[in-house]
């Protein structure tokens, strides 16, 4: 049978059959685009897609979770059956996929027996053994932050039937059954050679037809939000993440951070600024590789004359002088933070070292220098933290807002850290030494996990200081507070705000509703009243303590150039009325 590509790549939703179960996910994705079902495939598929086209692979993307979420008469499996790579590749990078990406492979298998699946991703990496062990409807584990070319050079080894044991970063499973483990040896150096790029996405889309398969979230097409990386790796400490200093070293073999040419990173922007009219975030904080980079970078931008709207992440609020130059040269700009807690004790735990002083002086100097929009990020599950701590988090909110909130630029948002603490975290690896209690250690288990009706019941941690009954309760105060404090500095109007507070206490009560089900003895009487919970718990999860409108950046009206599109469209319909031509003995070339 024909191939259609090398490699498709699969993203899958949470809980594979999403659709049909009743699940109360809460506010575990109200601070990013994508909905609980955690559409957005990660942006890894695109430079893969990317870097493996320039040797001649042909790769795909098909975003499932996004496709199951737009339309119920969405077929999956009829999909998936119909597809003829010579390789499937799915994602596991963060492990609320867990569940999602094991039931994703089994389908393929399912209907393709002897085409090879692999994963990749930070939770691939750090799981890798145990996926290869105990779960057969995978083949091969693809290990590290940068899977580029061991990649290509897998392509092409089932391509010509060549060997394995010397493709870096590869776990497998030889013809014995025996498990492989190759020497993860593939740490790039830095991101020169790797490129997201849109318009490559954009020709991809018109090549297969498949803009549901290709879109990053559900509302992408009405707020297009892109991003370039200026980093794989991080010089921080933060205890719990997956993608901190700690984790890199001990998962990825990473030992310091790679950085793309500050030059090369503001030519990304300038080509997203050609193509899109959509708001870009620089992921990472352009002071880690220091001052130097930061500059050139600025010096970069500056001379490019980028106009869309442009988000910086800072892990430090920067020196005064560098907003200055950031506001030279970026006239639409906007900030990220996320201080994690108004206690200094808890941020410098956390990894965060700075205190409230210089973060009120980075927020006063930005907006003077005319900064469209600062966010402030606070979790609620931290180390030291109790509920009370949380609360007091929220009025903190309230003495900022009452200093900066006339402007209506300033943000505060403030959600639990949910569902799993990452696996290879400090915090996951010496939980004792801050205060948690891992209650998921193996992939089994954090599928399992997944499974549960509520999302209080799915997450993977306590703390010393706090339950997870209490990390539940103070993340519905907490917001509950703050969504009051925003209507009333104007950041939302009181009708949003009231309908945010109405699904705060629909979900508390559902929540309770559900506890009070799952002690029922009849099994039959459990089921018909999850059923009847079904549509009111799906409407509950998205949007819960926050409106998801309130992560937007203000930005221009129309947010493609449509010029663009259709020149790419043109050149693609010409290149599939030639193909076609070809296919059928009319034309050669």
């Amino acid at each position: 049978m024909r191939q259609e590509a090398d490699l498709i790549l699969l993203h899958p939703p949470t809980v594979y059959d999403f659709r049909e179960k009743v699940i109360l996910f809460g506010p575990i994705s109200d601070l990013v685009p994508s909905t609980p079902v955690f559409e957005m495939y990660p942006i890894g598929f695109t430079s893969i897609s990317e870097y493996l086209g320039r040797f001649g692979f042909h790769v795909r993307i098909i975003n499932i979770a996004l496709k199951m979420l737009r339309s119920k008469r969405y077929d999956a499996e009829e999909e998936i059956k119909n597809l003829h790579p010579r390789m499937f590749g799915i994602d596991l990078h963060w492990m609320p996929h867990v569940q999602g990406s094991l039931a994703l492979a089994e389908i393929v298998k399912k209907y393709h027996p002897t085409t090879p699946v692999i994963f990749g991703g930070l939770s691939s990496t750090y799981y890798h053994e145990e996926l290869i062990r105990n779960y057969p409807q995978i083949d091969y584990v693809m290990r590290g932050d940068s899977t580029e070319e061991p990649l290509r050079q897998l392509l092409s080894a089932i391509k010509t039937g060549g060997p394995l044991d010397q493709i870096p970063n590869l776990t497998w499973r030889d013809s014995e059954g025996k498990v492989r483990v190759n020497p993860l040896s593939n740490i790039v150096d830095n991101l020169n050679g790797i490129k997201i790029d849109y318009s490559h996405i954009m020709k991809k889309v018109m090549r297969y037809r498949d803009l549901a398969g290709y879109t990053p979230y559900q509302k992408w097409l009405n707020y297009p939000a892109t991003a370039v990386f200026s980093v794989r790796g991080c010089t921080h400490t933060c205890c719990i993440c997956g993608g901190a200093a700690y984790a890199f070293r001990k998962n990825c073999n990473r030992q310091k951070p790679a950085y793309r040419d500050p030059e090369l990173l503001a030519q990304d922007m300038k080509t997203i600024d050609h193509n899109l009219n959509a708001p870009i975030i620089i992921i990472g904080d352009m002071m880690q590789p220091g001052r130097e980079y930061a500059l050139r970078l600025l010096k970069a931008l500056k001379k490019l004359k980028i106009r869309n709207p442009v988000a910086v992440e800072f892990f430090v609020p920067p020196a005064d002088d560098i907003l200055e130059r950031i506001a030279e040269a970026i006239p639409n700009f906007n900030i990220e933070m996320s201080p994690e807690s108004h206690d200094e004790e808890i941020r410098r735990t956390f990894g965060r070292p700075y205190g409230n002083e210089e973060l009120e002086r980075m927020i006063d100097t930005s907006l003077r220098l005319g900064c469209q929009r600062i966010d402030l990020f606070f979790m609620i599950g931290l180390s030291k933290q109790t509920y009370q701590s949380v609360l007091d988090t929220v009025d903190y909110c309230r003495l900022l807002l009452e200093r900066f909130g006339h402007t209506k630029r300033l943000i505060p948002f403030i959600s639990p850290y949910a569902p799993f603490i990452d696996p290879g975290s400090e915090a996951f690896e010496n939980p004792e030494k801050f205060g948690y209690k891992i209650l998921c250690r193996t992939v089994e288990e954090h599928r399992r996990a997944m499974e549960n009706l509520s999302w209080k019941y799915v997450l993977s941690y306590e703390t010393k200081w706090m339950t997870r009954s209490e990390i539940v309760d103070s993340s519905y105060e907490a917001g509950m507070i703050l969504n009051r404090l925003k209507a009333k500095y104007g950041l939302i109007n009181p009708k949003k705000a009231e309908q945010t507070e109405r699904r705060m206490q629909l979900a508390v009560k559902a929540m309770k509703e559900i506890d009070e089900i799952m002690l029922l003895p009849d099994e039959a009487e459990r089921e018909r009243r999850l059923q009847e919970l079904k549509t009111r718990v799906r409407k509950l999860s998205e949007s819960t303590i926050c409106e998801k409108k309130e992560l937007e950046w203000p930005t221009r009206l129309l947010r493609m150039n449509i010029g663009w599109i259709l020149k790419n469209w043109f050149q693609i319909e010409i290149w599939h009325r030639l193909l076609a031509l070809k296919n059928r003995g009319q034309w050669s070339c």
